[in-house]
């Protein structure tokens, strides 16, 4: 699903312009970004969990020609999802 699709079931659920919509939408992934940027996480009830995670440096491999190199030290952003999510994913019921 795009950004232009989700504006676009903003726009048809709920009745917003499709103007309105698309700001929502920006102004949603703005606020992630600006959050993961600062190291906060980002929880959205019964859906799941972002957060920044630092990843060490490592060796790795060229899988075009098979040469050694060092992987830099990087964060990195990791999702968690809820039991919620799981169980809605793998079709199990969801007891509240």
């Amino acid at each position: 699903m795009t950004k232009k699709e989700l504006a676009d079931v903003i726009h048809t659920k709920i009745g917003l312009s499709k103007r309105e919509s698309a700001e929502i939408v920006e102004f949603f992934f703005e606020m992630a970004k600006e959050k993961l940027s600062n190291g906060e996480g980002i929880k959205i009830p019964r859906f799941g969990t972002f957060r920044v995670q630092r990843r060490k440096s490592r060796k790795g491999r060229n899988p075009a020609t098979g040469d050694t190199i060092q992987i830099e030290e990087r964060k990195a952003v990791t999702f968690k999802p809820s039991r919620f999510l799981r169980d809605a994913i793998n079709n199990e019921p969801v007891d509240e």
